[in-house]
């Protein structure tokens, strides 16, 4: 799961014809081995009613924990993750894909331009004196190998503010420039707190974590740093809201680089093709770690399902498969997809359901919060939204746990859907968030715990699975694809290609 909030801008040049027409799966710059899926005139096709009930029997979480043994192997064979752009993350391509051909889908890799990033050296100096640990947030601009040198400048950070530097009046009346700024995380992006920090003349940008854990992020893509930006635990940037005034040293030597990278989209050879089921999980780890929980369980559940329901099953709609390349850098391949579609390949697309985190070690039962029931953060999801989001719940339900909603706040790959009016959905454990003990009691595990204490860390092993979590989400993901798959209707439907109003 990306630590962006919001679907960044891309530098995907011109680049984008990544998907078919509205009668095919989805292609791209990458090489087409496989012929288009036939046309959705004719006769609909219908579809076996017990599909769903069959495939949540078939699936496994063993079977998901084997494919998750295979990443595991792959991360291990490649300097330990599975990032875009590294070996790691082509073994992982080529692994899903085999898996995929293997099992009768039509494969297809589609390329897109990415930007990558690397940090040389990420040090802070106080008053002369080592700080805390820093790490510049992806695509900080690079600082000269000797820093940037600063008074420290505190952004207002009042009780129940969610905009801390947000607004350039945030700094009215305060040296801000050629300051160090000191800003704390909140409801707008990193990229845009340091594109106002260098409005206002500062040399560089410390955004402080506001819960535990890491802080990890990025700046949306080259173009967009204007500054060099790093991160602080919380304790740390709360430690130096005391010392403002004193000279602080940030050396943050990057190097950024544009290459190409992968997604793999696979679709049945059966069912409508003007009415897609659409199940996508996003393939690559951050450079850091192995990504087997963030996002390997994703992953791994929706490819045991993808393999059990095979390439030609007894199915209305056609499924669609996709694993998504660079997610960790800003939701990139999943744009990239969403942007190369022609309006009419988007109103194909009936449903997206993502696969996001399924098996944290101090798991939460969570599915996205299509009809905003919670009143919390983004508006409720594109029309049919609250459907997907009943047929998850009811499924975790009958796995035999109670789930609970949570917020549509541009995190995964679910967000350049939403954002182009397609009905989406999802199911979540949590990543870097504490759960809380009414959640403890709801689900057992830790309050005041992690669901993750390993997101974006080397940790993120195969130590780091719930397993019980990984076949409950199995479970669910397996009746949402299998009940769209066989009737769009029903009390949980969602609209017709004529009743969808895409953008």
């Amino acid at each position: 799961m990306s630590a962006t909030r919001v679907v960044t801008a891309l530098a995907l040049g011109a680049v984008l014809a990544l998907a078919a027409c509205g009668s095919g799966p989805a292609g791209g710059a990458g090489e087409q081995t496989t012929p288009p899926p036939p046309s959705a005139s004719g006769p609909a096709p219908t579809g076996d009613p017990g599909l769903s009930r069959r495939l949540a029997e078939q699936v496994t979480g063993d079977g998901a924990y084997a494919r998750l043994e295979e990443l595991q192997r792959i991360a291990d064979a490649n300097g330990g993750n599975r990032a875009s752009g590294q070996p790691g993350y082509d073994a992982s391509v080529d692994y899903v894909a085999g898996q995929l051909r293997a099992a009768g889908y039509r494969v297809d890799t589609p390329s897109f331009p990415f930007d990558t990033f690397a940090a040389q050296a990420q040090t802070l100096a106080v008053g002369g004196a080592p700080g805390p640990a820093v790490t510049a947030l992806t695509y900080s601009p690079t600082t000269p190998p000797e820093g940037v040198t600063g008074p420290l400048v505190v952004a207002p950070d009042a009780p129940g503010d969610p905009t801390p530097g947000c607004e350039a009046t945030d700094y009215a009346n305060l040296p801000a420039r050629g300051a160090v700024l000191l800003v704390r995380r909140g409801a707008c992006t990193f990229t845009q707190k340091q594109q106002i920090a260098s409005e206002v003349g500062a040399a560089a940008v410390l955004v402080g974590n506001n819960v535990a854990g890491p802080l990890g992020g990025t700046l949306g893509s080259v173009g967009e740093g204007r500054l060099p930006t790093g991160g602080l635990l919380q304790p740390d940037f709360d430690a130096l809201l005391g010392r403002a005034g004193q000279p602080a040293t940030v050396t943050l030597v990057t190097q950024s680089r544009t290459i190409t990278t992968r997604n793999v989209i696979a679709q049945t050879t059966t069912g409508r093709t003007d009415e897609v089921v659409m199940a996508g999980a996003h393939l690559d780890s951050v450079p850091e770690g192995p990504g087997i929980n963030d996002n390997g369980s994703g992953s791994a559940a929706q490819l045991e399902l993808a393999v059990r329901l095979g390439g030609a099953p007894p199915v209305t709609n056609a499924v669609r498969f996709a694993w998504w390349g660079a997610e960790e850098v800003g939701l990139l391949g999943s744009t990239a997809y969403v942007q190369g579609l022609t309006p009419e390949a988007r109103r194909d697309i009936a449903v997206l359901l993502n696969a996001d985190m399924l098996a944290s070690p101090n798991p939460a039962y969570f599915v996205y919060d299509g009809d905003d029931s919670d009143r919390q953060g983004a508006p409720p999801g594109p029309r049919g939204s609250e459907g997907i989001e009943r047929t998850l719940a009811d499924a975790l339900t009958a796995a035999g746990v109670q789930p609970r909603g949570t917020d549509f706040d541009g995190r995964s790959d679910y967000g350049p859907f939403v954002e182009a009016g397609i009905p989406s959905g999802g199911l979540f454990s949590g990543a870097e968030e504490v759960k809380t003990p009414e959640q403890a009691t709801l689900w057992g595990g830790r309050a005041g715990a992690p669901y993750d204490a390993c997101y974006h860390q080397a940790c993120d092993s195969l130590t780091n699975i719930d397993r019980v979590a990984l076949d409950r989400m199995l479970d669910a993901l397996a009746v949402g694809v299998g009940t769209y798959a066989v009737d769009l209707g029903g009390p949980n439907g969602v609209p017709t290609r004529e009743q969808r109003q895409t953008r």
